[in-house]
């Protein structure tokens, strides 16, 4: 072996003499991490897992005028589970653990994989998929029984990623038993797209947890009412399990909503409205010799010099506690049946009626501000026959001549029948020209007829004033449909009545005719109102011509009890009535209460001393039931109830609107004792409800005797 053979072996053998050492090294390094200081390792590693969870904030209190909680909150448990940590299970791990805690829990285990899925994956469902950050533990169960609740953090080894906690819901204390569904509105889970514009917005308030308000003033007052989240930091372990907390930044519960609702007159209002409805159900139709279907109805008072809600309601309504937790598609679908009554619908500022006899102070306001007199006399016949058909009064009564003042006490329709002919013959007689002058339609329109009043609820209805421009525009809409059906035969399932509609709509159902104008100014016809937007009109006739826009909500209080924001009224218009003209009007609706349509149900209630002003209304409808309408008012208030298909106004609603007066005042018998009014002191307190330091209401002082 030579000499340089030997230096490279020997070199060989050093540089493995190196390698086996360096190998050696780090087995015993690795050894001293893995097994001697793996616990320690472990540890720290598992210290440096953070997660962020959102704290939803406590919603804020809804209360009324008198400080009477109408919405609050209430503690319920809430089942998550942590979707990193399931995610790394074994399918077979997985699947035994969504097992157990269904049981647990009693979810079904398909509806809690549909909750953990993330919206936008792959066969996520909206409203049931997860909104917010995957890192979250996901909600899948709320208002869990206790007994389920603690199992579960009794045994946290049986139930990995499964985390239990207690958050707040909304609860409806019902003060007086009320309902309030459609003033109160409803909450649901965020949907993505709101989230996504929220934090384009850079609106920190809400997150993929977050429930808003869908209708109602929960909706209109949402941004008040949601507070603001908090965040907690936690160090978890491998197995998801809290370690120890990192940083906390508390939740901000939501401002109280001080409305001005009064719960005890409410509680009237809903009562009268539903038994009105159940009694016209039990009362035969005279013209059919069938029971009244009474399908809907509707009630509003309002303050007269404010135009603030006092009390609303509408039927059929709804339980609104049937969000809290989550909706099934059967409740649902009721809520939006039809054969139902569309519970979810809000007739008296969504609902849109024709508003019959009703409408008659504001067409006599209309002539007497267009050449016409409180002497003015014309002649109330039983019929006024209008090119080929006659017109006739309710019941074909005749009265003989009399004034407008007398042609509302008996809602002589031929009367106005001949004003709304006489402005069509004098200023648009050309049925093709729809720039013709009208004072009554002027008039409606002036009232706010025909436009959203600007009340602080989501939803309202615009209601229709049917002029010339609105059936010119209908006809183009609809002549394709209507001039389809007269161009073909008539078939078995399309009515004589249909077909010969049609035919004549096709030919000229752009022309406004006197027939329209006659109709127009007895509330007939296409013209079409809420019973808000009638409730807001007559409180400008009570309140000297101020239209307001109706409010709801009166203050924003913040929790700690101080009002960060007062709700004030807000006019709309001031209408250029002259006062001669609302005297004369005033004058002759107290007539109406005392000696015309609405006395046979007001017979012992102290007129001289609570002075009530009233019109009655039917209004006619095609294939159905007349729709019954009254709408009074004194110097305080404005009290509208109207019932679809339940006849006559008075007869569907008289007593009902009699015993909202009654309660009101405090009449009782012919006597008004203040003591018995529902609302001390007889009108709405002007102050708010007085808060303690903490936010929370404190009762009112009460009067020495």
């Amino acid at each position: 072996m030579t000499a340089a053979s030997h230096r490279s072996r020997l070199r060989l053998i050093v540089i493995q003499t190196l390698v086996f050492s360096l190998l050696a090294t780090l087995g015993a390094r690795l050894y001293y991490l893995q097994v001697i200081s793996g616990e320690e390792y472990q540890g720290q590693a598992a210290s440096q897992s953070v997660r962020e969870i959102v704290v939803q904030p406590q919603r804020g209190l809804i209360v009324d005028a008198m400080g009477r909680p109408l919405v609050t909150n209430r503690l319920t448990w809430v089942v998550s589970m942590d979707r990193t940590l399931v995610g790394r299970m074994s399918e077979a791990d997985r699947t035994e653990l969504l097992a157990r805690t269904a049981r647990a829990i009693g979810v079904k285990v398909p509806r809690i994989r549909a909750k953990l899925l993330l919206c936008g994956d792959e066969g996520s469902v909206a409203g049931e998929c997860w909104n917010g950050s995957p890192y979250q533990p996901v909600p899948i169960a709320q208002d869990v029984k206790e007994t389920a609740a603690l199992r579960i953090l009794e045994q946290p080894e049986d139930f990995p990623g499964v985390v239990v906690d207690r958050q707040s819901v909304r609860q409806y204390p019902s003060p007086y038993g009320i309902n309030a569904a459609h003033l109160l509105g409803y909450l649901s889970p965020i949907t993505k797209e709101e989230l996504e514009d929220a934090e384009d917005d850079g609106d920190s308030s809400v997150n993929g947890a977050s429930v808003v308000g869908r209708a109602g003033v929960e909706k209109e007052y949402d941004e008040f009412l949601r507070g603001q989240p908090g965040y907690q930091q936690v160090a978890v372990d491998s197995k998801g399990r809290v370690r120890q907390d990192v940083s906390d930044l508390a939740a901000q519960p939501g401002d109280t909503l001080v409305t001005s609702i009064d719960a005890n007159v409410q509680s009237v209002v809903e009562e009268q409205l539903a038994k009105m409805i159940q009694t016209q159900r039990n009362t035969l139709d005279p013209v059919t010799d069938r029971k009244f279907e009474a399908d809907s109805g509707a009630a509003v008072v309002l303050e007269a010099r404010t135009g603030r809600i006092v009390a609303m309601a509408s039927q059929p309504t709804y339980d609104p506690s049937v969000w809290v937790g989550g909706i099934t598609d059967k409740q649902l679908a009721r809520l939006y049946s039809e054969a139902a009554g569309t519970p979810l619908l809000s007739r008296a500022f969504q609902g849109q009626f024709a508003p019959g006899s009703t409408w008659k102070p504001f067409m006599t306001v209309g002539a007497l501000t267009h050449g016409y007199s409180p002497d003015t006399i014309l002649p109330c016949s039983s019929a006024v026959q209008i090119g080929n058909r006659a017109f006739h009064n309710h019941e074909s009564s005749a009265y003989g001549p009399i004034t407008f003042a007398r042609a509302l006490e008996v809602s002589c329709n031929t009367f106005f029948f001949q004003v709304g002919m006489h402005f069509w013959q004098t200023l648009g007689s050309d049925p093709d020209d729809v720039n013709a002058k009208d004072p009554l339609v002027s008039q409606a329109e002036k009232f706010g007829f025909g436009e959203r009043t600007g009340v602080d609820l989501p939803g309202e209805a615009s209601g229709r004033v049917a002029d010339r421009k609105w059936k010119k525009a209908y006809y183009e809409s609809m002549k394709d449909y209507y001039c389809g059906i007269a161009d073909k035969p008539q078939d078995a399932k399309t009515s004589d009545f249909v077909y010969k509609f049609a035919r004549e709509f096709c030919i000229e159902g752009w022309k406004y005719k006197i027939t329209d104008s006659a109709n127009f100014a007895i509330g007939q016809g296409d013209t079409i109102v809420t019973p808000l937007q009638l409730a807001r009109a007559y409180a400008a006739l009570s309140n000297g011509g101020t239209l307001w826009e109706p409010r709801v909500g009166k203050a924003v209080v913040s929790p700690d009890g101080k009002v960060i924001r007062e709700i004030a009224p807000k006019k709309e218009r001031q209408l250029k009535i002259p006062k001669k003209v609302l005297r004369y009007l005033d004058e002759a609706l107290q007539g109406v209460a005392s000696r015309g349509t609405m006395a046979w149900k007001l017979g012992g209630f102290p007129l001289d001393k609570v002075t009530i002003r009233a019109k009655t209304g039917s209004a006619e409808v095609y294939g159905k039931q007349s729709t019954g309408w009254v709408a009074s008012y004194t110097k305080d208030y404005v009290v509208v109830m109207m019932i679809s298909q339940a006849g006559t106004g008075s007869g569907a609603t008289g007593e009902g609107v009699r015993a909202i007066w009654e309660a009101l005042y405090g009449v009782d018998g012919d006597q008004v004792r203040e003591g018995r009014a529902a609302i001390p002191g007889v009108t709405q307190p002007a102050t708010l409800p007085t808060f303690g330091d903490d936010g929370s209401i404190l009762p009112p002082a009460r009067k020495e005797q």
